[in-house]
């Protein structure tokens, strides 16, 4: 992402964002805009809009973050290890935009790869289905257009 727009971008963040995705904070579990949110659509980058996991990866892992069984696009996602508050655990930031976006652990459900992305809600913007075009998205509408019947 170029430094002038990201500068830019970053200034209208909330606080709440900027902490968590330049920062690595993370905001509180249950209380998060999209913990048990479930509408079909896509999750991007909330500094540069890159699409970064959709709707059908998404699960209720109970966690009290938004869990993902894997990203739209692996070549999107960059992991390091985190070691910070006496854990260690695989920090998960966004490629292009370098955003914290939360962590990746191995406890997710088997059958979908056994990954479990916990997102911090306020790294992500979502983009419903009927909306992906108007937002210039149009791109992934085929992600989920097999799911539906003509």
């Amino acid at each position: 992402m170029d430094k002038t727009k990201k500068e830019k971008r970053l200034k209208e963040l909330t606080e709440l964002q900027y902490k968590v995705t330049q920062e690595s904070f993370t905001e509180r579990p249950f209380t998060n805009e999209y913990d048990k949110h479930f509408e079909e659509g896509i999750y991007v980058d909330i500094v540069d809009g890159t699409p970064l996991f959709k709707s059908d990866d998404k699960y209720d892992s109970g966690c009290g973050w938004p869990a993902f069984s894997k990203p739209i696009n692996e070549q999107i996602i960059v992991e390091h290890e985190d070691l910070s508050h006496n854990m260690k655990r695989i920090e998960v930031k966004s490629k292009n935009a370098d955003s914290h976006l939360g962590h990746v652990f191995t406890d997710g459900p088997k059958e979908k790869g056994g990954l479990r992305y916990c997102i911090n809600s306020a790294s992500l913007r979502f983009i419903p289905v009927d909306k992906l075009k108007e937002e210039g998205y149009e791109e992934y509408l085929e992600l989920f257009s097999k799911n539906k019947s003509d």
